[in-house]
C-alpha cells in the first residue's frame, strides 16, 4: 500500500497510540484486500453493539488519545434508564452498557443509537465514499443512495472515523458496483413484510454477490421502508452489502447497466410460491406467545402510525408483550403527535436506542415471540427464543388474542 507522509507518521505512533492502532487496522485491511491506497470518508456509522469486544476496541483507541474526525452516529445497545425498570439484568450486564456509552462519548461519536441512519440522521448523497457498519444500513445507502461503502465492521468503520479515510477496495471500486446475477421476481410485492422475505429468500442463493431484481410488475415505487427490510434481509440470510433493482436504484436505469455490459453469471425465477415456503422455512409454528417485537430495523414514524391503525382501539392480551423499537427522533414525533400515549393505553410500549439482540430481553426466552421480520428472529432464536414470522397485521392480530396462528 502507498502510504502519504502524514498516513506514515500515523502508523510510527506520532499522532498517538489510539491513532496508530486504528492506522495498523485500515492497513492491514488495505493490504488483506490488495487496495493501493486510503481514501478519504466523508461520513461513516459504527454498529457498535453494546459487546464487550466492541467497547474495548474502542476503549482502546480513545485511551490512546484518538479522538473522530469523522463524527460516526452509532448502533443501538439498549435503554437502560427505562428497560431496568421493567426487565433484570445482571450488574455485569449494565456496568457494559454504562461502559459503551461512556467510551464512544469519550471518542467523539454522535450518539444516536439507531440502526437506520440512511433514512434519518447520516444520510450521504450519491457517490460519497463513506465507511458505514450495520446490516441494514450498508446496502440501502449502497443500492437505493448511491453512496459507497464496504461492509464494514465496528472496528475498521470506527478506525475510519478516527483517521477519516478507509482502504479503496471493494464497492468503492466501480468494476466491483456491478450486479453479478439476475433474479426474475414474479412474486406480488406490496408491504415491507413482503420485500423482506424476498431478500431473505435470495440472500440465500447471494451468498456476497451482488443481485439484480428485475420486478416488472411493481407500478409504484416501493416506501423507503419496503427497500431498508430488503437489504436486511439480504445481508442477513446472506451477506449483501448491494443490489440493484432495474429502472428504480440509481446505477441500474437498464438491465444492461445494472451489469456493467457483463453477462450474468446465473438467472433464477422468485414465485409467489416460494416466498410463501420461505416463510414456513423461517417461521415457527404458532401458539400461545409472551412477545410481540417489532423494529429489527428500527421502526420509522409512519409505521408507528400504521400500528396504530391496525389495533383499531383493541387491547394487547394480558400476559403479551409488546415492543416496537425505533429511533430516537421517530419516538420523539410519535411522543409529540400522540401516538406514543395512545398506544400505550392499548398495551404497545415504544422504546428508543435499543436493538432485540441485548441482555435486556432475556426474561421472555423460553417462550414463544412474533414478529414481521426474519433477521430479529434469527438474533432471538440465538439466545433461546423461538419466533413466529408474519406480517404486521398478523403480528397485532397475534398480540390481541395471545396467540400467534
Amino acid at each position: 500500500m502507498l502510504l502519504t507522509d502524514e498516513e506514515k507518521r500515523m502508523l510510527e505512533g506520532q499522532c498517538g497510540k489510539g491513532v496508530m492502532k486504528a492506522m495498523e487496522l485500515l492497513v492491514a485491511l488495505g493490504k488483506a484486500f490488495d487496495a493501493e491506497r486510503l481514501i478519504p470518508v466523508t461520513r461513516t456509522h459504527v454498529a457498535l453493539s453494546g459487546q464487550e469486544g466492541d467497547t474495548y476496541w474502542c476503549g482502546l483507541l480513545a485511551d490512546g488519545g484518538a479522538r473522530c474526525t469523522v463524527i460516526p452516529t452509532t448502533n443501538p445497545a439498549w435503554d437502560v434508564a427505562s428497560l431496568t425498570k421493567r426487565y433484570e439484568v445482571t450488574a455485569e450486564e449494565l456496568d457494559l452498557a454504562l461502559r459503551t456509552v461512556d467510551v464512544y462519548r469519550r471518542i467523539g461519536a454522535a450518539l444516536t443509537f439507531c440502526c437506520t441512519p440512511g433514512l434519518g440522521t447520516n444520510i450521504p448523497a450519491f457517490g460519497e465514499h463513506i465507511a458505514f457498519s450495520e446490516s441494514s444500513a450498508t446496502p440501502y445507502v449502497n443500492s437505493i443512495l448511491g453512496a459507497r461503502t464496504n461492509r464494514e465492521s465496528s472496528v475498521s468503520a470506527l478506525a475510519a472515523a478516527v483517521v477519516g479515510k478507509t482502504p479503496l477496495y471493494g464497492f468503492h471500486l466501480d468494476e466491483n458496483r456491478r450486479g453479478q446475477f439476475l433474479v426474475r421476481v414474479e412474486a406480488p410485492l406490496g408491504e415491507p413484510y413482503d420485500w423482506g422475505l424476498l431478500g431473505w429468500y435470495v440472500g440465500r442463493f447471494a451468498g456476497s454477490r451482488v443481485p439484480v431484481l428485475h420486478i416488472p410488475h411493481v407500478g409504484s415505487r416501493p416506501s423507503p421502508e419496503a427497500l431498508l427490510y430488503l437489504g436486511a434481509e439480504l445481508n442477513t440470510s446472506g451477506a449483501v452489502p448491494m443490489y440493484h433493482i432495474v429502472g428504480m436504484t440509481p446505477e441500474a436505469q437498464t438491465l444492461e447497466k445494472a451489469f456493467g455490459g457483463v453477462v450474468p453469471e446465473a438467472e433464477f425465477v422468485v414465485t409467489k410460491r416460494d416466498l410463501r415456503e420461505q416463510e414456513d422455512a423461517v417461521s415457527e409454528k404458532g401458539g400461545c406467545i409472551n412477545l410481540v417485537m417489532l423494529g429489527c430495523p428500527h421502526y420509522t414514524y409512519a409505521q408507528i402510525r400504521e400500528v396504530e391503525r391496525l389495533m383499531k382501539g383493541r387491547h394487547v392480551r394480558d400476559g403479551v408483550a409488546f415492543w416496537i423499537l425505533t429511533s430516537y427522533d421517530a419516538l420523539e414525533l410519535a411522543s409529540r403527535s400522540g401516538e406514543r400515549e395512545r398506544l400505550a393505553e392499548l398495551g404497545v410500549d415504544l422504546v428508543a436506542d435499543t436493538c432485540i439482540d441485548e441482555p435486556c430481553w432475556k426474561s421472555f426466552e423460553g417462550g414463544l415471540g412474533v414478529t414481521d421480520s426474519p433477521k430479529c428472529a434469527y438474533y432471538r432464536e440465538r439466545r433461546g427464543q423461538p419466533f413466529v414470522i408474519r406480517r404486521l397485521s398478523g403480528c397485532v392480530e397475534a398480540a390481541v388474542c395471545g396467540e400467534a396462528l
